[in-house]
């Protein structure tokens, strides 16, 4: 299932949330950094529990639950959900770990 199927300003959102935490990388902003790897974790989880209540009750409207779960059980996450959680945990990782840099002129 595409992230923009699910819901598209929800995806634009997590694109959002990337490239923030990119740029302050790049401009060395740790504390926006940590913010924004917690933020994408958050919202990476909300759309793995949205895909999942979605794939309960893409076959409510059978009658028969022995059927609709058979059919609830047939469907099955690949492994991108692995990479799309890849990212944001190594972004947590990666801002625990970080520690404040100090320089000393001269040296």
């Amino acid at each position: 299932m595409n992230v923009y199927k699910l819901n598209q300003p929800y995806g634009v959102c997590i694109m959002l949330v990337g490239v923030i935490g990119i740029l302050c990388t790049v401009l060395n902003q740790v504390k926006i950094a940590r913010v924004v790897a917690w933020v994408a974790l958050v919202l990476v989880t909300l759309l793995y529990i949205a895909a999942l209540l979605k794939v309960k009750a893409s076959f409510s409207f059978i009658p028969f639950k022995g059927i609709n779960g058979f059919l609830t059980r047939q469907i099955a996450f690949k492994w991108g959900w692995y990479v799309l959680f890849a990212g944001p945990t190594i972004a947590v990782i990666g801002a625990l770990s970080s520690k404040e840099r100090t320089y000393n002129e001269g040296r």
